[in-house]
């Protein structure tokens, strides 16, 4: 399990412990990805799941890590960074991948039926503050995390990022070189990105742009929408940001995906890219 070289590379997976319970532990997510010949991205709005990751690949598992840099992690700190890029290890073909603050700002509207993880976790305690200030700038510490993300082996995701913040976050990653940034679901409502926002990003070797099934799953976009971002930029990424136990496993998610894709009228070299060829670029060192 030592390359990306898959049938399916899935960038935005939940799996316990989390915010809220999932139906998958890291290492029982790398087990269903080795099932469908994929690789999976653990994501926890908890903080960070590096050392499972690494733990889930000494077993031989397809799995990589990431770290929110939510206030109860730590917060927007190059250190925490740091810290995550050395427990994540030396060992892993991907990336490991970092997070913007996802807990930020009022809570977004949610279809899905969540249940906490701890019963003395309060979710809203720890919201923090958006990625700009009251002028509008990015604040200093995200400046500071996206010259950490430069010189380390990371990529970069704008986590629940609006437009503004997103675009901001985008220039400064031009004006830095910033070798990989990743807009996470970049079309979703809460984010709001346009397939037109997106062909003017196209010439930015370094961007990628995120679709999640989640996303189709709750009726937030459709798939003729997905179709317009394929088309709108060469660096699409369709992740699934499942998890939730009441939502469909790995394999059910490949099977609605082919569905999706037939409806989106991409092509199959298309597909190919988005869940397996761009998702490996993004990820690989």
């Amino acid at each position: 399990m030592r390359d990306l070289a898959r049938r399916v590379v899935d960038v935005h997976y939940h799996a316990g412990p989390d915010l809220y319970r999932r139906r998958l532990t890291t290492g029982g997510a790398g087990r269903a990805y080795a099932g469908i010949d994929g690789w999976v991205v653990i994501k926890s709005h908890l903080g960070c799941t590096a050392a499972s990751a690494w733990e889930a690949r000494q077993e031989g598992l397809p799995v990589s890590g990431t770290v929110v840099l939510n206030d109860l992690a730590g917060g927007v700190h190059p250190r925490v960074v740091e810290q995550a890029v050395y427990t994540h290890g030396q060992d892993s073909p991907a990336r490991l991948v970092v997070h913007l603050p996802t807990l930020v700002g009022p809570a977004h509207p949610s279809r899905l039926h969540r249940q906490s993880f701890h019963p003395l976790l309060d979710t809203e305690r720890w919201r923090g503050e958006r990625v700009l200030d009251d002028t509008g700038k990015l604040r200093r510490s995200v400046r500071e995390v996206l010259r950490a993300a430069r010189d380390l082996p990371v990529v970069l995701a704008t986590g629940h990022c609006d437009r503004e913040e997103t675009l901001r976050v985008v220039d400064e990653a031009d004006r830095l070189d910033l070798p990989r940034l990743l807009l996470t679901h970049a079309t979703h409502p809460m984010t709001g990105l346009t397939p037109a926002d997106l062909s003017q990003l196209d010439g930015m070797p370094g961007v990628y742009v995120e679709v999640t099934a989640l996303t189709l799953l709750l009726g937030h976009r459709d798939a003729r929408h997905l179709g317009d971002v394929v088309r709108a930029h060469p660096r699409v990424v369709f992740s699934s940001d499942l998890g939730q136990p009441d939502q469909p496993g790995p394999s059910e998610w490949l099977s609605l995906s082919e569905g999706w894709f037939e409806q989106a009228q991409l092509t199959s070299h298309q597909v190919r890219a988005v869940t397996a060829l761009n998702p490996a670029a993004l990820l690989a060192p």
